[in-house]
């Protein structure tokens, strides 16, 4: 039975597994206090902090690196990549290092560095899966009227592709690569994935389509231009504009679906309104999204911690059911998904890629 270990840092956690096949047989999430990272100049530096926890646990849980098969870990920020697997190698973690942007280092760029560190002695190997900066627009997707600013792609590959292989699988009993999804990832951030023929080939980012808890999904850009120009609003602000500070927090006071539901419930008219209003462009960005595959769209999947309520992903079938059936795979499946990449890759059904000489992946 193949042993996989997956790791996962997020911004006050990092989360653990062992797999035995498609089987958790263990998982953790450790959690490190404000003040432990307080200490820390950045994410880059949390490193061994980091790397340290989780050899506590493998210590605790008696699991050798030797009796392991692979190393999953969540790919952070690399250059854009192709879907799957790439193994991490000395180049990755010079990239990390040396390359990463360090204004928008998050905590899983640290996951290949900490299960590099600890395959090497086994000499096991590490990859990384559907990482954040995975990115295969087409060519006229990309298109922009400012040349100097293409489109690219960002966000949910990891949950957003494990539902789709899911459903190709379990629902449609197609290979994944016969099929189109439209894939709507409802959480603290949102993005939509327009997957054909085993490829993401267009998407709306947290940036362009709904607003969400914490982002303020798109905004006329002479608008914004001229709000920020007016208030003499610095870069990080700006982003603050856009993120973190945006969206249902902003307009509500609050990033909690739950809260919001229950005030509607109670009667506020503008939290029944801002849920509305989120459905509402929701549904315009998957209708956007089957425009570029004229219809034809095999199932369209609600996923997310969001989409656990009924409520909500009701809302959102009745502008898009048209189209093409709705399937709600309520929740995030990371640490699945990375695993089951990993047997993949083990079970010779998938192919691994890995970086050149310039950071681009062969």
């Amino acid at each position: 039975m193949e042993r996989i270990l997956v790791i996962n840092p997020g911004s006050t956690s990092t989360k653990i597994a062992l797999f035995e096949g498609d089987k958790k047989v263990l998982g953790s999430s450790l959690r490190h206090m404000d003040e432990e990272i307080a200490q820390f100049a950045g994410c880059l530096e949390q490193e061994e902090f980091r790397e340290q926890k989780v050899l506590e646990w493998m210590n605790d849980n008696r699991i050798e690196a030797s009796s392991l098969d692979c190393i999953m870990a969540r790919g952070g920020a690399l250059p854009q990549v192709p879907s799957g697997a790439i193994l991490v190698t000395e180049r990755m973690i010079d990239y990390m290092y040396h390359k990463a942007s360090r204004a928008n280092f998050h905590p899983s760029n640290l996951a290949c560095i900490i299960a590099y560190r600890l395959a090497q002695q086994a000499h096991i190997p590490v990859y990384v899966y559907d990482a954040v900066s995975t990115d295969e627009l087409t060519d006229i997707a990309r298109v922009t009227g400012v040349p100097q600013i293409p489109r690219i792609n960002l966000g949910h590959t990891l949950n957003t592709r494990s539902v789709a292989i899911r459903c190709a699988k379990e629902v449609l009993h197609r290979p994944f690569e016969q099929c189109t999804f439209i894939v709507a990832h409802l959480g603290g951030g949102y993005s939509a994935r327009l997957l054909q023929n085993g490829r993401n080939v267009d998407s709306v980012r947290d940036d362009e389509g709904a607003f969400c808890p914490e982002r303020s999904g798109n905004i006329a850009a002479l608008d914004l231009i001229k709000y920020i120009y007016e208030n003499g609003i610095s870069y990080p602000d700006a982003v603050k504009l856009q993120r973190g500070s945006a969206g249902w927090k902003a307009l509500l006071g609050t990033s909690d679906a739950r809260e919001l539901l229950d005030r509607e419930k109670a009667g506020d008219a503008k939290a029944a309104l801002v849920l509305d209003a989120f459905c509402y462009n929701v549904g315009k960005d998957i209708g956007k999204l089957a425009c570029a595959v004229k219809g034809k769209v095999d199932r369209i999947l609600l996923t997310g911690g969001i989409a656990f309520s009924e409520r909500i992903t009701a809302a959102i079938t009745e502008y898009v059911d048209w189209i093409a059936p709705v399937i709600v795979s309520a929740g995030e499946f990371e640490m699945e998904a990375l695993a089951e990449g990993g047997l993949r890759i083990l079970r010779g059904e998938e192919t691994w890629r890995e970086m050149g000489e310039d950071y681009r992946c062969q």
